[in-house]
């Protein structure tokens, strides 16, 4: 009999704490993508930020961000809702959330020159950073990303069965790209990406600080970039943290193997959602025309409700 409760009341714990992080999870990623709605939102509705590529290529990172998001707490849920998926329908998943979370440090290398090139060369920024420019970045983005992605898949056509493609697994990428080929294609890539990404800050980002020191520059404009490719930095070393979250998991699992499920959850919370919370306030709520068009967005939807009521 005691047995019988004791396990029904560790069942109910456990449904209880699946509950508990499923709606942290859930909370966090509607709230993010409902800010950054707001911003895409405001970015489709003032032809104002079309010509520039600042705000072209932060809207971007915004769309990427919300896309990453949606596909992450979808499989962050799916584990415990529906943990069996079709191996197509996760590869499709694990393609795109990948490639989105490969995006964001990409785009915040390129926002980084756009913010060098305005504060070190202001005379030939309108040249440089074009809207055709930009467009194409984007797309190049999505090209290099896109590749490594691509070589998994092929890597998994060669050394699986078609009929693998038709069952159903945990949708986790060690579950899929499994194979000692898959493991170092992905270190390389991981070092070339995280490499020329910071490569690429650490250089805008000492360029514009010794600008900001030249009686030449604006030294509010430079200080605000510099301060903002700094932020660049801090958002990039929680991105990284989803490839150091696996060798953690490693080494405080044992340590704590009652702690396990925690572990995994602070580990996912700090390395897929943190770094998306930024975002907004990187650019969007530290940027003075976006400012004053939110606030009249806000104005507008308080005279609207108030209409209503």
């Amino acid at each position: 009999m005691n047995s019988t409760v004791n396990s029904s009341r560790a069942v109910q714990n456990d449904f209880k704490n699946v509950f508990i992080r499923n709606f942290i999870v859930v909370f966090f990623g509607i709230t993010i993508n409902y800010i950054n709605g707001i911003f895409v939102f405001i970015f489709s509705r003032s032809p104002v930020f079309y010509m520039e590529s600042k705000y072209i290529l932060y809207i971007h990172l915004v769309i990427n961000d919300m896309i990453m998001l949606t596909i992450t707490v979808t499989l962050h849920v799916m584990v415990y809702a529906a943990p069996l998926v079709n191996v197509s329908v996760c590869c499709i998943l694990l393609l795109l959330g990948t490639m989105t979370a490969r995006n964001t440090p990409m785009c915040l290398a390129g926002m980084a020159v756009e913010r060098y090139i305005a504060i070190c060369k202001p005379l030939r920024h309108s040249q440089i950073c074009t809207v055709r420019r930009t467009y194409t970045l984007i797309l190049l983005i999505w090209l290099v990303t896109f590749i490594p992605e691509l070589a998994d898949i092929i890597i998994l056509l060669v050394t699986r069965p078609l009929t693998f493609f038709t069952s159903r697994i945990l949708c986790i990428s060690l579950n899929i790209y499994d194979t000692p080929y898959h493991l170092n294609r992905s270190m390389a890539s991981n070092v070339l990406f995280l490499s020329f990404v910071w490569i690429t800050l650490i250089y805008t980002y000492f360029r514009v600080f010794f600008a900001a020191k030249s009686a030449t520059t604006d030294a509010v404009s430079a200080k605000k970039a510099q301060n903002t490719i700094l932020l660049h930095g801090v958002q990039l070393l929680f991105c990284m943290m989803s490839y150091v979250a696996p060798l953690l998991e490693i080494n405080l699992v044992p340590l704590f193997p009652s702690d396990r499920s925690k572990i995994a959850f602070s580990n996912f919370l700090v390395s897929n959602i943190l770094p998306r919370f930024l975002t907004p306030f990187i650019y969007g709520i530290r940027d003075q025309k976006f400012v004053s068009y939110f606030k009249k967005y806000i104005s507008v939807c308080t005279v609207k409700v108030g209409l209503v009521s």
